[in-house]
């Protein structure tokens, strides 16, 4: 095993005159299953990507450490449904091989030795870990001023379409490790726009599903009630093939044994529809860029090209929803995390949110050199359960009751479409993000705990961005196929990673 990060400026002087593999090595789809040699050679070709372009060369810093010898795992892995396919770990996840550090020196020890419930289904699905990827430090829940993409353990991940461009989210290094060609896919985890913003920025399919359709056993926390983890890959048939290893009900978990599942995901894609389907259009999630509305009315013609019946949705969120919704995190935060870190094995590091906070005051230097810890000093002074319980049932209601379920019912269509986010702005660690524009409705799902797909619908300046589609609780399949139908019909012309700096088209 590798711990490349221990090492990087090494490997960086090493690999600096290796030719760079072509991306289209990396992006055309094998079929694993035909031979044991193809997997091998599809798995050399991604780590020799990782280490010309993470490790040397415009150093992305998506992967934090991988698996040298993942061909040789590869090749036992070809008879089972994900045929040796590689996969990578956002790193608040935990696997057996490496430490789980959610990007935090305070985990850097985090060895568990122990995978979570769904790597453990990923493996004997056939698919191979491949390596870590980097993250916002503790999901980007540590402060309001956070740099997306930034963690003192993998440092600033670059974003492969323009590398002085932000990978938004905290799954920030899963999206830019998919768009480098580093694996077939990722594994990354969402709060609130933690999946769909980095797969959107990153020109990648990202699917948030139902909270409950896979476990949340051994993930570093943030909420109780809107953590999940999903799939980010290059097309949704093969997210929805991600999607079907990971999903799974666990005793640990109880709102997973609540869930509505279907045995494969990936049914019915080549032949999805939506001809005479209704679906829902934000107009008031659009924001205020005329090129984003522009790629946006694209996608609502390819959809109208397709069948599909188009239906303008008015919603504006209450004031209620955004007083409600940061309280309701602080206390889950506060919470979950105290539960994680004091089960962890071993006798080491911090066993409480208060720890944490007492290191990163100790390591000031290392941790909070671009960002303060306000909100998780925020969030060890939120402990008012009653508050909670309150804030918490407004948000239901808002979101389910009076959000989601109200504009399809009220509406009569079947999913709910607007632009995903906007373009990559240009990474800022001095001032933090800036995300402009007003763009994207993807909280509602979020808070809700409904499923969330963003497709590629074409570029800004060759900068991505993505078409979200939302449905009702447990409608996760329809919702991928409605990816599929609209992935399938769609016209643009999509950017392609540069490994550059940004500049403007033509220059």
């Amino acid at each position: 095993m590798n711990r490349k990060n221990l090492a990087r400026p090494a490997l960086a002087l090493l690999l600096a005159t290796t030719a760079v593999p072509a991306l289209a090595q990396a992006d055309d789809t094998i079929a694993l299953k035909e031979a044991p040699s193809a997997a091998i050679a599809e798995t050399a070709a991604q780590i020799e990507r990782i280490r010309t372009l993470d490790d040397a060369g415009p150093m992305l810093n998506a992967v934090i450490t991988f698996n040298p010898d993942a061909a040789a795992v590869a090749v036992t892995q070809t008879e089972k449904p994900l045929g040796g396919r590689t996969v990578l770990v956002k790193d608040n996840v935990e696997t057996a091989e490496w430490p789980t550090t959610a990007g935090s020196l305070a985990l850097a020890d985090n060895a568990t030795g122990r995978d979570a419930p769904m790597i453990a289904a990923l493996r004997a699905g056939g698919g191979v870990v491949l390596g870590k990827t980097n993250l916002s430090e503790w999901a980007n829940i540590r402060s309001n001023n956070s740099t997306s993409g930034w963690s003192a353990v993998g440092g600033l991940t670059r974003n492969p379409y323009a590398i002085d461009r932000n990978t938004c989210g905290s799954s920030s290094g899963s999206g830019a490790a998919i768009a480098a060609g580093f694996s077939w896919g990722a594994i990354g985890t969402e709060t609130n726009g933690s999946i769909t913003c980095p797969a959107s920025i990153n020109g990648l399919v990202g699917f948030k599903p139902s909270v409950g359709i896979v476990s949340r056993t051994h993930v570093v926390p943030i909420s109780s009630t809107q953590d999940t983890a999903g799939p980010m890959t290059k097309t949704v048939a093969d997210a929805a093939l991600l999607l079907t290893a990971i999903a799974g009900p666990d005793a640990a978990d109880p709102v997973t044994l609540e869930a509505r599942r279907v045995a494969d995901y990936t049914a019915g894609l080549d032949t999805a529809s939506l001809k005479g389907v209704r679906v829902g259009v934000l107009r008031g999630a659009v924001g205020s860029r005329a090129d984003v509305k522009a790629l946006f009315d694209a996608a609502l013609a390819d959809l109208t090209r397709a069948g599909a019946v188009l239906v303008d949705v008015e919603y504006e969120a209450p004031g209620d929803l955004w007083q409600a919704a940061l309280p309701v995190l602080l206390f889950e935060l506060r919470v979950e995390m105290d539960k994680y870190l004091s089960t962890r094995p071993g006798t080491g590091g911090p066993r409480s949110l208060a720890d944490v906070v007492a290191f990163n005051k100790a390591n000031a230097a290392a941790e909070m050199r671009w960002f303060d810890q306000g909100l998780f000093e925020q969030a060890l002074a939120t402990t008012d359960a009653e508050a909670y319980a309150k804030n918490l049932a407004t948000l239901r209601r808002l979101t389910r009751a009076e959000g989601i379920d109200k504009l399809l019912a009220d509406n009569k269509v079947s999913f709910l479409v607007a632009p995903t986010t906007g373009p990559a702005w240009s990474t800022d660690l001095v001032n933090g993000d800036n995300y402009a524009g007003g763009i994207g409705a993807g909280y509602l799902a979020a808070i809700a705990g409904y499923p969330h797909i963003t497709v590629p619908m074409g570029g800004v300046e060759g900068l991505p961005v993505g078409l979200s589609i939302m449905g009702g609780q447990w409608q996760d399949h329809d919702v991928l196929k409605a990816g599929a139908a609209y992935e399938k019909a769609r016209t643009a012309k999509l950017p392609a990673p540069t490994f550059e700096r940004w500049k403007p088209a033509g220059e």
